[in-house]
């Protein structure tokens, strides 16, 4: 097999492509696996420490997880805590941090306890926290926008307080690390960076693969991690014509100090596709508190690379007649039109930060806008995939194997949290194409 040949070749070295490309190399028999990414190193976008919330969704505070799908959720959620476990991470990419889901107002707290009676059999440690308890933990979260009294609104939560589960990744070091794995297994890996791929064509039993600078790869099985480009590359090689890509920008704020000591989710409109509004402790800014994201619509597939991927946008979104139906059908929902509106107003400088406020001081009261400052170049992608089929947005993840052999992956959050279990599913069928094994001891032993 020649140097460019390979039984499995992996685009995109953000954690899903890093997570992958460990696992085919330890727990399956394929000996000849390779990596490459369109940049200079490992997850340099979307699973950039910057360009996420840092969680691990595991859906104890997500709220707009079903039981069913934070069950689903959790189980892969472990899995990086084990890995985390079996690379001495703690305190490396891994944290453990207080958290918690924040109910204002009456039905907001009756709808709290309600799904904390519900998902306590599911997260034996999560607790449900009063006005008292979050006074005592958040005091910045129960006082007034005076910071002297309790606030007016009834408030409740449920979470965990510091030190009793891991709470926190970076991605981005989690993603190098798993790569660095991946070529210690004893396999034949190549890893090659700054491999932007422009070409792709089923041909002779495998794939054909070229990059923009014309190196050409050979592979049986091709796996494609590219975030928002998954789409772009699958619809080159006649694929997923059936979708468009929506990408869906998330911006941040920082704040000057510490505010809160842990995470805090607010409850999730269930009639908005998009992630609450939540502040974290920024593991990349010394602690201090971090809130967003905001839901920002970008024509195009990436985040501060310039215009670069606009006319990638345009091919992907594939605009006609069936588009703007769904797009009016989207749009016409004043909720979500108010609230698409709202988040491009948070984009325009000094103004944004009087806006935000407003929506943030339900997590801090006494929050001012000369308290925060926008996080330039924070922030990333998530491309939310509409099926044209279905007039609709696909909610979650979504993958493409219409053609045997290869697959297409689209991972919008909770997708970091996500990665191994993925990467299981995507090694099994891999393995199945190939007639080669997977080592189901070895890694139920290791991951859950």
């Amino acid at each position: 097999m020649s140097q460019n040949e390979f039984d499995v070749l992996i685009i995109g070295a953000g954690i899903s492509g890093a997570a992958l490309f460990y696992e085919l190399a330890r727990y399956t028999d394929i000996k000849n696996i390779a990596l490459i990414e369109k940049y200079n190193a490992p997850a340099t976008l979307n699973s950039k420490g910057t360009s996420n919330s840092q969680t691990i969704h595991c859906g104890d505070i997500e709220t707009n997880y079903t039981f069913e799908k934070a069950k689903k959720v959790k189980r892969t959620a472990d899995m990086i805590i084990k890995y985390g476990k079996l690379q001495n991470a703690e305190n490396k990419f891994m944290f453990s941090h207080q958290k918690m889901a924040l109910a204002v107002g009456d039905s907001e707290c009756e709808y709290m306890k309600t799904r904390y009676e519900e998902f306590k059999e599911l997260y034996p440690y999560i607790k449900f926290f009063d006005k008292t308890k979050i006074k005592e933990i958040e005091p910045r979260v129960a006082l007034d926008e005076n910071f002297s009294n309790d606030r007016p609104e009834n408030i409740a939560g449920m979470g965990i307080e510091a030190g009793e589960v891991f709470t926190t990744v970076d991605y981005g070091k989690m993603s190098e690390s798993l790569v660095e794995q991946g070529q210690k297994q004893g396999k034949n890996t190549l890893v090659a960076f700054n491999q932007e791929v422009n070409f792709i064509e089923k041909k002779d039993g495998g794939f054909y693969i070229r990059t923009t600078d014309y190196k050409e790869y050979h592979a049986k099985a091709l796996v494609v991690n590219a975030g928002a480009h998954s789409l772009f590359l699958a619809h080159k090689l006649g694929v997923g014509l059936d979708k468009c890509c929506w990408p869906v920008a998330g911006s941040f704020y920082l704040t000057k100090q510490k505010l809160l000591n842990g995470k805090v989710y607010m409850v999730q409109n269930p009639k908005l596709p998009f992630a609450a509004l939540h502040g974290d402790p920024d593991l990349l800014a010394d602690m201090n508190t971090r809130f967003g994201p905001t839901a920002l619509v970008l024509p195009k597939l990436e985040r501060y690379h310039g215009l670069k991927s606009m006319p990638e946008f345009f091919s992907t979104l594939k605009i006609d007649r069936l588009f703007m139906k769904i797009a009016f059908d989207i749009m016409k929902d004043s909720m979500v039109r108010n609230y698409l509106l709202y988040n491009y107003l948070y984009e325009i400088p000094i103004f944004n930060r009087y806006l935000f406020v407003k929506n943030a001081k339900k997590i801090v009261p006494s929050l001012k806008p000369s308290d925060i400052y926008y996080a330039d170049g924070f922030g990333g992608v998530r491309p939310q995939v509409i099926d044209r089929t279905k007039g609709e947005i696909m909610l979650g993840e979504a993958s493409i194997t219409d053609v045997e052999g290869v697959i297409f992956n689209m991972t919008p959050s909770p997708g970091a949290t996500s990665c191994l279990g993925n990467a299981e599913r995507d090694c099994k069928i891999v393995c199945k194409y190939l007639g080669q094994k997977f080592d189901e001891d070895k890694f139920t032993s290791e991951l859950l």
